[in-house]
């Protein structure tokens, strides 16, 4: 069993083995990590643009992460996955992380946090 969440829509429920408590603090501290990561042509960082679609801590500790691009023809595509990595990879007790860049369902502003959209003056 693994323990899923769509990040940008709620916080994560505990279905896996490890303890609720750990679970929880993972999340945070993941979630923290993903607001370290920022696209350089926008001021605002991926997880509040909406660009993670999902996080899944596994079992094992190991972590899959779901995210996009607000377009295919993005600059940073090549580096931001990384980067994504290493963030997730810092959270101390995160075993192996695997980043895959998804295109479906298509990024858009909708996705944008309140926050994301104060700094981008996008109201």
């Amino acid at each position: 069993m693994s323990d899923t969440a769509e990040i940008k829509a709620n916080p994560m429920e505990t279905q896996s083995a490890l303890p609720p408590e750990e679970t929880e603090r993972l999340t945070h501290e993941i979630v923290a990590g993903l607001k370290t990561v920022f696209d350089p042509e926008i001021p605002a960082d991926i997880y509040e643009l909406g660009l993670i679609y999902k996080v899944e801590i596994k079992d094992d500790r190991s972590v899959d992460v779901l995210m996009t691009l607000t377009t295919p023809n993005c600059p940073a595509a090549g580096e931001l996955p990384t980067m994504v990595e290493n963030a997730v990879a810092s959270v101390p007790g995160v075993g192996v992380v695997d980043v895959k860049v998804v295109w479906e369902p298509a990024w858009t502003p909708e996705r944008m946090s309140d926050e994301a959209r104060l700094v981008l003056n996008m109201w």
